[in-house]
């Protein structure tokens, strides 16, 4: 079975999407409505822009999902899912792949999200950090001993675990996992807590969104980041999407589960090749590529 995967915030470059405009109308078309949709002409910050404007929330998340989505629809006939996943915000994009939701009501979603996470992270000083090289359950139980909200939010694969939560509270659990033999605990350069508890009013702002979209049945299976199961009922799709933001990316699960269920190859659809690297930390000889378009 053929898997696709879309990545989520992280995966930009200035630069992104700017060959699927200039050799596809398709692609061309889907780019202005967004640039209508949204408001301003984030095609000018993807093709040109400084890495600086690219990091902005507002305009990252909408940026991959465009990338992720776009390049799916010109795929064309080649682009046929069996299962798919996306990582975070790589989820949305996952969706319109399986036709659960219509691109421009995903993109007005993915710009709300973005909006909404943006102000919870301005309410409280917080951020993220990834814990390398220590078994997740100890980097759980570190969130547990650790006084203040932090909490583990990306089990990326084995080894490799992102924590998430105030900032004294992240700085001090980082300096417990060195000293329970962390290879790294590495502060990351993100302006909120994603995946927690503080993400909390995002989420209540993002369920009413939600709530007034349409949702349809999906062509294949999503595998959700809350569950890392494979869904294919339009309500629990809904109910593990509105989860999602205060809830951890359960991504090693997703990627062991996919495999598990039948899995033969992955595609990672957008710009990067993160997923593809988690993959290969699960199963190194798992069968993994990147789509690209034809010049």
């Amino acid at each position: 079975m053929k898997a696709y995967v879309f990545p989520g915030q992280g995966a930009q470059f200035v630069g992104m999407g700017k060959d699927l405009y200039e050799s596809s109308e398709e692609a061309k078309k889907m780019f202005e409505r967004a640039n209508d949709i949204l408001g301003f002409r984030i095609t000018d910050i993807m093709f040109d822009g400084t890495a600086e404007e690219l990091k902005e929330t507002k305009v990252t998340q909408p940026a991959i999902f465009l990338h992720s989505v776009i390049l799916s629809k010109i795929l064309g006939e080649e682009f046929k899912p069996e299962m798919v996943a996306g990582h975070s915000l790589g989820e949305f994009s996952a969706l319109v792949a399986n036709g659960v939701l219509e691109f421009e009501d995903a993109l007005k979603l993915v710009s709300a999200r973005a909006l909404a996470m943006q102000k919870a992270c301005e309410v409280q000083k917080s951020t993220m950090a990834a814990i390398l090289n220590l078994d997740d359950n100890v980097v759980e139980e570190i969130c547990e001993e650790t006084a203040g909200v932090v909490v583990a939010a990306n089990y990326n694969c084995p080894g490799q675990l992102v924590i998430s939560g105030t900032f004294e509270a992240v700085s001090a659990a980082c300096e417990l996992a060195k000293e329970k033999g962390a290879r790294r605990a590495l502060m990351l350069p993100v302006g909120g807590a994603f995946h927690s508890p503080l993400m909390e009013p995002a989420r209540e702002e993002l369920a009413a969104a939600i709530e007034n979209t349409v949702f349809k049945k999906p062509i294949c299976p999503v595998y959700q980041n809350v569950t890392a199961k494979a869904v294919n009922s339009e309500a629990e799709i809904k109910e593990n999407l509105i989860a999602q933001l205060t809830a951890p990316v359960k991504w090693t699960q997703i990627m062991n589960q996919m495999i598990a269920d039948g899995a033969t190859s992955v595609t990672e659809v957008g710009p990067g090749k993160v997923l593809q690297g988690l993959f290969k930390k699960v199963d190194r000889k798992f069968p993994t590529s990147g789509a690209s378009i034809s010049k």
